[in-house]
């Protein structure tokens, strides 16, 4: 079981249910160390003071707020644990809200849900209750220096809490829009045909990281010294025009074969 990185109350009403929040995320990104390529030796990388003109540790450094050019104000780690709010502890539920009402860019974090023994019959209620009436349940936390919006939603046969972003926090799509673009019947009409045909149920467990697997099979080969594989560059078309119309159509024939093999 991995570590708790929250622990907490969550109220809806006068119900309270003792939680632990978790990591949903398993990192599997290839980690690379800095290594000094004449020599071998890795690079470490240093906290320098320019004005004692020495390496500082970490525990010579605070964390500090720039008020203007070259002042700042210093905050000590009491700071950031004593402030006086609500859900630093306790994620009061605000609201329920129906799920396709949020557009997924809000969406930040997800962390799977514990609730403690003591929680146990509460939660199944709230998760049971949120799941018939097909709705999440809006709150706010605050983790890591930073309070959030937050969702409670049901999650197979336990919940997730997910992060969301506030409106001031998601910048607007400056010069993309198709307001000014015709869309043609027919080309409209066969895009849905290509739709339709490529609709299925989502399977996460078709995909998989390519990149991941190739970058590792590399180092292995470099480790082994042997030649490496180069990739296969795809064709550029020489036209700027395309002609969606026919790329459509050889679209939805590819999609028909490939359903029929399927």
């Amino acid at each position: 079981m991995p570590r708790s990185i929250w622990s907490g109350v969550i109220t809806f009403g006068m119900v309270s249910i003792p939680v632990d929040l978790y990591s949903t995320i398993q990192d599997k990104d290839v980690r690379f160390h800095l290594i000094h390529k004449s020599c071998g030796s890795r690079v470490r990388q240093q906290k320098f003071c320019p004005v004692d003109e020495r390496v500082v540790t970490d525990d010579e450094i605070v964390r500090g707020y720039e008020t203007s050019k070259g002042r700042y104000v210093l905050m000590e780690p009491e700071d950031f644990t004593g402030l006086p709010v609500p859900s630093l502890h306790t994620v009061s539920v605000s609201a329920f809200v129906k799920s396709d009402e949020i557009d997924p860019v809000f969406y930040d974090s997800a962390y799977f849900v514990r609730p403690e023994e003591s929680g146990r019959k509460p939660f199944a209620l709230l998760m049971h209750a949120m799941r018939e009436r097909k709705v999440f349940a809006l709150a706010q936390i605050a983790m890591r220096t930073r309070e959030s919006l937050c969702v409670i939603r049901p999650s197979g046969d336990s919940m997730m809490l997910e992060t969301l972003y506030y409106p001031d926090e998601i910048r607007t799509p400056e010069g993309v829009t198709t307001k000014d673009i015709h869309v043609d019947e027919k080309e409209l009409k066969m895009a849905m045909s290509l739709v339709d045909l490529l609709e299925e149920t989502f399977d996460p467990e078709k995909y998989h990281d390519e990149y991941r697997v190739a970058l590792l099979d590399r180092i292995h080969q470099r480790a082994k010294g042997n030649e490496v594989s180069q990739p296969v560059e795809p064709e550029k078309n020489s036209s700027n025009v395309i002609d969606i119309m026919d790329a459509l159509k050889k679209s939805v024939e590819a999609a028909k074969k490939q359903k029929k093999a399927g």
